[in-house]
């Protein structure tokens, strides 16, 4: 995607050809801060400060994270130890563990010699794969907002996403927001309705700022929002993404999604998730059950960070002195709530035999 007019994803190798790249994401949507990533000390803090978020984005990390690893060490110890010390970072998003899955099961059984070309080699691949995996999702999502602005005439297709899911939250195009932008790009009337989605505000700070650099219309709402919408026929369809999603269809995401669904289901408002193939966790049947909710820093709730009317960004506290608050950064949507997941191979219902329909070599 494009920022003011420039090319970029969203992790690249520096042009020294061993360092990575990242945006920084805590400084949007004021401040566009890129930030070099020279050790795998450094992609840990850049996954669990949140300079990079989204489920594809933290496994494309940690895999130059590895990559990083390699450089400074070889050793069997540190490929254990990096692989404890990068799974520690955030707990829900299951990219991580595939990533780091994935990048320990090629290099173990090389010789140390090899180990560091072969983990930037792979790095690299599983950046391109997401992008590839993206696109997809996009044509495949586009081909429902199609639908629906043909059933409309071609009047504006009213779309509702949540959190961001956008070319931020992946290497390039975005999950949830790749069908839009593919609509977009085709030439479709859309307009986005972007929850703020707080308490990070991905919403108002990320999805707004992405959507405004490549011109799609859209409007950033409070949270709260987004029921009234529904019942005054203002959104013809919700998309979000996922950070993990059960092989049954429970599909958890950034806290909110799960109220979305239920207004959503009763307002007869289709109910799309984007899911890229590796944010699938073959091993979970229930995830209100047993998926781990990550419960983050309560600053994230208390603080707000903003640009006061000099341009200067500052952080303020809203809440009173001395109460407490909790900060749970996902919930699960129950897959009875869910119309579809819009995959890289197609969409799917939200259900087991419908995901090993479609990926039937974990069935």
């Amino acid at each position: 995607m494009k920022v003011n007019g420039t090319p970029y994803r969203t992790i690249w190798l520096a042009e020294d050809g061993w360092a990575a790249e990242i945006i920084d994401q805590t400084k949007l949507p004021h401040e566009f801060i890129t930030v070099r990533l020279e050790t795998m000390q450094d992609a840990a803090i850049a996954i669990k400060d949140m300079w990079v978020r989204g489920a594809p984005l933290i496994g494309a990390t940690a895999a130059y994270g590895v990559a990083l690893a390699m450089r400074q060490d070889v050793s069997d110890a540190n490929l254990a130890a990096m692989y404890d010390h990068l799974f520690a970072t955030r707990p829900t998003a299951v990219n991580l563990r595939w990533a780091l899955d994935d990048m320990k099961s090629l290099l173990t059984p090389l010789p140390e010699s090899e180990r560091q070309a072969a983990a930037y080699k792979r790095a690299a691949e599983i950046c391109d794969e997401d992008v590839e995996i993206c696109s997809n999702i996009g044509e495949h999502g586009a081909a429902i907002i199609k639908a629906i602005s043909e059933k409309k005439n071609g009047a504006t297709v009213n779309i509702l996403t949540h959190c961001n899911a956008g070319w931020l939250a992946t290497v390039d195009w975005g999950t949830a927001l790749a069908p839009i932008y593919k609509a977009f790009n085709a030439g479709i009337d859309v307009h986005v309705w972007a929850d703020e989605t707080r308490p990070r505000n991905q919403g108002a700070s990320l999805t707004a700022w992405e959507l405004g650099q490549h011109g799609v219309p859209h409007t950033v709402i409070v949270d709260n929002v987004g029921g009234h919408l529904m019942q005054h026929g203002e959104v013809d369809l919700v998309i979000t993404g996922t950070d993990r999603t059960t092989f049954t269809g429970d599909v958890c995401n950034k806290i909110g999604t799960y109220l979305k669904a239920l207004a959503a289901h009763d307002n007869d408002v289709p109910f799309y998730v984007g899911l890229p193939s590796p944010t699938i966790d073959w091993t979970v049947e229930d995830g209100v059950r047993d998926i781990p909710i990550e419960e983050r820093d309560a600053t994230e709730v208390t603080v707000m960070t903003g640009r006061d009317s000099s341009g200067a960004v500052s952080d303020v506290q809203i809440t009173p002195d001395g109460s407490p608050a909790a900060n749970y950064a996902f919930d699960v949507t129950p897959r009875r709530l869910v119309t579809g997941l819009i995959t890289e191979r197609g969409v799917s219902e939200a259900s087991a035999e419908g995901l090993k329909k479609l990926f039937p070599e974990f069935a």
